[in-house]
Formats: structure tokens, C-alpha cells, sequence
């Protein structure tokens, strides 16, 4: 929210977060209830000319510029090899943990997550299932495809259960700054209804 408050690009607006994170780090419970989960972020930020794909771990991120095609998030690091932007100490704290011998090409999700990469765009999961749905209708993506898409719950792009889709967004971002930009949101926690 603050990216969008101060600043007038995607990139001015990763600028903003990343400064925020370093400032003052994240955390907070993920649920309403007294149970502790935290977890770290992963933003998706876009404007009518370029986009980016922020995930962060503690006060060390990663940034990626998407330069064509499609890009999800969910619940895992994704950015891999592909950094345009980087905490200037992320390598080195790597390096420092044993989570990167220094030698071999950096991995941002590799060092500083648990999944497997080379197994995350082939395993049944939320990062998966939105890789798969949004290939599927690659070039051809509209508001509505998008809409279905999150509302899928075979895929577990819409969760049910102890965790569970609050909400979904769908943004329609003309590059021609004459057309106006267009903003849907889910008006129940369901995306489905």
C-alpha cells in the first residue's frame, strides 16, 4: 500500500518496499488466531509499462524485471538465477550460512528456500497449478480468464479450509495513458462468489 501511495512507477514502488523491509524488517502473524505462522512476502508489482516480482526472506530480497510472457507468485521463492535487483548483502549472507559456495551461478530461491527448484514448476502445488493455468492462456489472458483463474479451487489457487483465499485482485493496466486503468477485487472472502 505504501509503494502505491509514494511512488508513480513499478519500480519507484519496489524502491519504497525495499527500503521499508530494510528499515524495518517484516514479520507479524499470519493468522487471526493464537497459533504463530509467519512467513516471508513475494509482491507482484506493475504499471502500464513494466513489471516485477519482488520475494523477500527476513530484510534480504531479490528482484526480478519481467520481460515478457506471464509470472505468478504463491507461497514460495521463485526467482532463481534471474536477478535484476538484489539486497546488497544477500550473496554474502548466503556465502556466510553455507547456503551458497560462492562458486557456483546464485540461486536466490535455492539458497534461501527449502524447496527444490528444478522441482518446483513440476510438483502439485499453488506455484504449479497458477505456472500451468497461466501458460495455458498465455497471449490471450483477459480480465475474466484471469478472474476464473483465481477462483479455481481444484487447483488450490483458491484455498478453503484452516487456510484460507481472503481475497483477489485483477488489474487491467492499458499501456496507452489515455485508457483508464481498471481494478477488480473480490468483495467476499471467497473469490468464487
Amino acid at each position: 500500500r505504501l509503494g502505491l501511495e509514494r511512488a508513480d512507477t513499478a519500480e519507484k514502488a519496489l524502491t519504497v518496499i525495499v527500503d521499508l523491509l530494510e528499515k524495518y524488517g517484516q514479520g507479524g502473524n499470519c493468522m487471526e488466531s493464537h497459533m504463530v505462522f509467519t512467513y516471508h512476502n513475494s509482491f507482484l508489482i506493475a504499471d502500464r509499462k513494466e513489471a516485477w516480482v519482488l520475494e523477500t526472506s527476513g530484510k534480504y530480497w531479490a528482484a526480478e524485471k519481467v520481460e515478457g510472457g506471464v509470472r505468478n507468485i504463491s507461497n514460495q521463492l521463485s526467482i532463481t538465477t534471474k536477478i535484476d535487483r538484489e539486497h546488497p548483502e544477500l550473496k554474502e549472507y548466503a556465502k556466510s550460512k553455507g547456503w551458497w559456495d560462492g562458486e557456483k551461478e546464485f540461486d536466490f530461491a535455492a539458497a534461501y528456500s527449502y524447496i527444490n527448484t528444478a522441482r518446483m514448476t513440476t510438483t502439485r502445488g499453488r506455484y504449479c497449478e497458477g505456472y500451468k493455468l497461466l501458460n495455458k492462456h498465455k497471449g490471450s489472458i483477459t480480465s475474466e480468464i484471469m478472474m476464473k483463474i483465481l477462483r479455481d479451487k481444484d487447483s488450490g489457487i483458491n484455498m478453503e479450509g484452516e487456510f484460507m483465499t481472503t481475497g483477489s485482485m485483477v488489474s487491467v493496466l492499458p499501456q496507452d495513458p489515455n485508457l483508464p486503468c481498471i481494478h477488480f477485487f473480490t468483495g467476499t472472502p471467497d473469490p468464487a462468489r
